[in-house]
């Protein structure tokens, strides 16, 4: 894979549904919503859009299929991934049979013969990674996918597969919030040349300042549809760092800023509205240098 990568990506998680959660496909952006967020992201030089086939149950890889049959975009850069099933009661994983059969789906809602980086969604603890890099591999010799990588993984897991397969990438969460990564994750991918990618940069929205202290969520944010992952943000010490970041600017651009000063990562965005790409773009021109970065670092 080339090692000029593309600072931001477009997520498309919420294209038909709220990501990988059978309970709400269907919701999320709809078919339109979805064509203005790409068009949106074309116009702003943003060419590399990541998906998966669990998104909206096949709607988000459907949604931009159609896209890129209507537009022609030229450039386009695809990501997807497979690991969580396509519906409830449907199978998981990282079996050999299904990573062959999945990719084939994905192509054809994709309307593509290839796409450019394949991920695994999650750790399949019951598939050796060295099969699941054997079958990469056998999609990269058929020109079914360009490189390949792995999703939500910790530093042990990614040694394990740097160990035994050519994995090119690695998506985690990573945000002022979540810095786990930062323990071994980050340095294994600089050091064995691995590209890096942020998911989940504002934390479920904790960090673009929606969420307040003693307020209810506002309807149809994640405290409100998937509060899980972000029920232990909750707390007042994290309710002092929000208030003091907002003091110091717009809370979402000094949050991606943040990120885009650290030039290891780039970052998937997973914007609602086309107009919230702007902070994005307005953080990549003016990223924090590590004075400020540390700065913001110590509020959390």
């Amino acid at each position: 894979m080339e090692r000029a990568y593309p600072r931001l990506i477009l997520g498309c998680g919420n294209f038909g549904g709220i990501g990988s959660a059978p309970a709400f496909f269907g919701q999320g952006e709809t078919r339109e919503q979805a064509f203005d967020l790409m068009d949106a992201a074309r116009e702003n030089g943003i060419t590399w859009f990541d998906t998966a086939d669990a998104y909206g149950g096949g709607r988000s890889e459907t949604y931009i299929g159609e896209w890129i049959r209507s537009r022609g975009p030229e450039g386009l850069r695809l990501t997807t991934k497979t690991f969580n099933p396509m519906d409830e009661g449907e199978d998981r994983g990282l079996a050999p049979t299904r990573m062959r059969r999945q990719i084939e789906s994905s192509l054809k809602r994709l309307g593509v013969e290839h796409v450019d980086l394949y991920l695994s969604h999650d750790w399949d603890p019951d598939v050796p990674i060295a099969e699941v890099a054997g079958v990469f591999d056998e999609l990269v010799a058929a020109g079914k996918i360009g490189a390949y990588g792995l999703s939500n993984v910790d530093g042990v897991q990614l040694r394990e597969a740097l160990d035994v397969g050519a994995f090119a990438a690695v998506q985690d969460s990573y945000s002022l919030l979540d810095r786990e990564v930062e323990e071994e994750v980050l340095r294994l991918c600089e050091v064995r040349g691995v590209w890096f990618q942020v998911h989940s940069p504002l934390m479920g929205g904790w960090l673009t300042g929606k969420y307040r202290r003693d307020a209810p969520a506002p309807e149809g944010s994640r405290m409100t549809l998937r509060s899980g992952p972000y029920e232990h943000l909750r707390d007042d010490r994290v309710y002092d760092a929000l208030e003091e970041l907002e003091r110091r600017g717009d809370p979402t651009t000094l949050a991606l800023g943040w990120l885009l000063g650290d030039e290891r990562v780039s970052v998937v965005l997973g914007p609602r509205r086309p107009e919230q790409l702007r902070p994005a773009l307005d953080a990549l021109d003016n990223p924090l240098p590590p004075e400020e970065r540390d700065a913001l670092a110590a509020l959390f």
